[in-house]
């Protein structure tokens, strides 16, 4: 059993048109609403989705474990994660649910077309920055280490340390994912970025950037004494 996860902060322009995008190929949606305050509760009261929300905004990583946590709670045992700003394209989850079918107990890894016309260049250089990085740690080349876009098999994650809970806890799960022995499987995915006038995005260049930062610092001196010793044993 497989649901769509949607974490959502003041995406009141484009959070109604997701869901029902989503709703043409999926029947069980978790939407979380992480301490909006554009009306996204009124937006989302006639509409068919299992909604988590909480009081005040805590970052991307805690909302996608509030809706892990909820999706364990309904007996599912993989989550599809997808962006509440329109950038998914909802037509792409068959791929993803095919993947899973194929191969079962893995993370399936949407990944864009960084040369896509369109892409702003700081996710351009965020992603390869990241990527970069994420190859260090774990030995893996993902074409996409900074995709929303994924499919996890809840029960694999269920032991999953967080140190983060913003928008660098996605990197942290991959890298954690792959330290612990979790196939990861990347698939080509679809992008839409809108013009820069109408993009809605809660990326603080500098902030983020300095937490991503210190998160690969703090994960490479662990892939040290951890993560790179512990896949070394399985294979062994």
């Amino acid at each position: 059993m497989w649901c769509v996860i949607i974490p959502t902060y003041n995406n009141a322009g484009t959070i109604r048109q997701v869901v029902a995008d989503v709703q043409r190929y999926a029947r069980d949606i978790i939407v979380v609403d992480d301490g909006c305050t554009d009306g996204t509760d009124a937006l989302l009261a006639d509409m068919t989705v299992t909604v988590v929300s909480y009081g005040r905004n805590r970052g991307k990583g805690y909302a996608l474990k509030a809706g892990f946590q909820k999706a364990r709670e309904m007996n599912f045992d993989y989550a599809l994660t997808i962006d509440a700003d329109g950038q998914h394209f909802a037509d792409d989850i068959p791929a993803f649910v095919e993947a899973m079918n194929e191969h079962p107990d893995s993370l399936i890894v949407g990944s864009r077309n960084l040369a896509v016309e369109g892409m702003p260049a700081q996710n351009t250089f965020a992603n390869k920055f990241s990527n970069f990085w994420f190859r260090i740690q774990t030995g893996i080349n993902l074409p996409d280490t900074q995709t929303g876009y994924r499919l996890y098999p809840l029960r694999k994650m269920r032991h999953l340390w967080w140190m983060t809970s913003r928008y660098e806890a996605e990197l942290e799960m991959l890298v954690y994912a792959a330290w612990t022995g979790i196939k990861l499987l990347p698939i080509p995915i679809k992008v839409y970025y809108p013009p820069k006038e109408l993009r809605v995005s809660h990326f603080r260049p500098v902030y983020d950037f300095a937490r991503i930062s210190l998160l690969n610092t703090v994960l490479c001196l662990l892939a040290v004494v951890y993560g790179l010793p512990s896949k070394l044993i399985r294979s062994i």
